[in-house]
């Protein structure tokens, strides 16, 4: 075990853009694999019931998410609003009324 102590807020930081960075660096493909990673990470987790496991793993699917989110040029409050405009509405019916093409 190292005597060093544990990166202050700005190291952690740091860290999290160096990542954030090498990750969009790869394109959008990239991102969207990571996220399918990710959401199939959660997936196991969930069969797992293992509780914490599913915390972790939806953290790290947001993470992604909005990672991508930002790619694309969009925000959670676009997800928000879909999802505002949604409400309401049945699977079936929600699914009828979205654009085709």
């Amino acid at each position: 075990m190292s005597d060093d102590p544990p990166p202050d807020v700005l190291d952690r930081l740091e860290a999290r853009i160096r990542f954030f960075a090498k990750l969009t660096a790869r394109g959008r493909a990239k991102i969207a694999q990571k996220l399918g990673e990710e959401a199939v990470e959660t997936v196991i987790a969930a069969m797992r019931a293992d509780r914490d496991e599913i915390v972790s793993e939806s953290a790290d699917l947001m993470f992604h998410l909005c990672v991508l989110l930002a790619d694309a040029g969009l925000s959670l409050d676009d997800v928000r609003a879909e999802l505002v405009r949604r409400e309401g509405l049945s699977g079936l019916d929600e699914k009828a009324g979205r654009k085709k093409g």
